[in-house]
């Protein structure tokens, strides 16, 4: 990647500190699920997932006993277009929730006993004054990409990093497993940029309703993403020029965690339609991050399913979510446990037979 000017120190050696998963315990899993009392491949995307974590942990013995999920919080100039049923200060009141642990979050990570991080990474107004907010601010929401980029290359990169410094901090702290959330109102108009940007196909395709615009609403969201995309003309192949012109600083942090999630060899359980948009980006940024990337569920969002197609993941489940916050993303944890206590707790046929 060219440095254009930029400090991209930390972003670079992330990537360069990502590496192939480990085949050998891959093959080692699959040697043990298979001689497990069972049908071989019975236990189907359970199997499947042991056998990533092997590679990724580079053992066997997986481990998933701390998870935690990372919300990240922006707010989007392109609001004042009149893209969401919710006005800006919403994403404001929202981070309160997630830090008082009032939202559906919140409730659904207790589930699993995971962990929420709340950051802010791009919210308006004055900097939260929370002991568990992790402030990260890259600037007072991104510009109205309508009229221009959304943010400058090097805020784009600091996002990035912003994610990529989350990533380090959480396993610093002993997580074994990490999930993306996001807030910010105004972030599937984003996302449908990026997903038009690096697909070529038109806004009507792969824009949504989001929090549950209108028909009236929605043509407005085609327009405003068709009119984002040929003000800004973002480059098709480059990651980092269509995070900067049409995408979010949240998004940006977010691909940040998968890329330094990949690097420090920890799972990234994505959410649904916003993450899978940040998974792209880190994904046309950093290629080798996508073995690391582990799809939670399918959205209700038209261009989610695409998104995966293109990253080349399935999705784990399908419970027509289309909140956010990571919430699809923890509810796949249970589907991890179950993948590490396959490994430790079944036993083979050879042993039973000694009983």
């Amino acid at each position: 990647m060219k440095k254009e000017g930029l400090t991209l120190n930390l972003l670079n050696n992330t990537i360069t500190n990502i590496n192939p998963l480990d085949t050998k315990a891959m093959q080692q899993a699959k040697e043990r699920l298979n001689s497990l009392t069972k049908p071989v491949g019975s236990l189907g995307i359970i199997e499947q997932i042991a056998i990533q974590l092997a590679g990724i942990q580079g053992s066997v013995d997986i481990d998933v006993s701390k998870k935690a999920v990372l919300v990240c919080a922006a707010d989007h100039g392109v609001v004042e277009e009149g893209i969401s049923v919710f006005n800006q200060e919403t994403t404001r009141l929202m981070v309160k929730n997630f830090l008082i642990g009032g939202a559906a979050i919140n409730a659904l990570s207790r589930v699993s006993e995971a962990k929420v991080v709340v950051a802010d990474i791009g919210v308006n107004g004055p900097l939260f004054e929370h002991p568990n907010m992790i402030n990260l601010r890259v600037k007072d929401g991104t510009d109205n990409f309508t009229q221009g980029p959304a943010m400058t290359r090097e805020e784009a990169v600091a996002s990035l990093e912003a994610g990529i410094t989350m990533a380090q901090q959480q396993v610093d702290s002993g997580s074994k497993v990490l999930a993306t959330g996001e807030m910010g109102i105004g972030n599937t108009t984003a996302s449908s940029a990026i997903i038009a940007a690096v697909s070529g196909l038109s806004p009507e395709i792969v824009t949504g309703r989001g929090t549950g615009i209108d028909d009236k609403e929605l043509a407005v969201k085609h327009q405003v993403v068709a009119k984002a995309l040929a003000v800004n003309n973002p480059n098709q192949v480059d990651g980092l020029d269509i995070l900067a012109k049409v995408g979010g600083l949240e998004i940006g942090a977010m691909a940040g965690m998968i890329i330094g999630g990949a690097s420090l060899k920890v799972p990234v359980v994505i959410d649904g339609f916003i993450s899978s948009a940040a998974a792209l980006l880190a994904y046309k940024i950093a290629p080798a991050c996508r073995e690391y990337i582990i799809a939670s569920h399918l959205s209700e969002e038209p261009g989610h399913q695409l998104m995966l197609e293109m990253l080349d993941l399935e999705p784990m489940l399908h419970l027509n979510m289309r909140l956010g916050e990571g919430t699809g993303a923890v509810m796949a944890f249970p589907i991890l446990e179950a993948a590490e206590k396959v490994m430790k707790e079944m036993i083979t046929f050879e042993e039973l037979a000694k009983h």
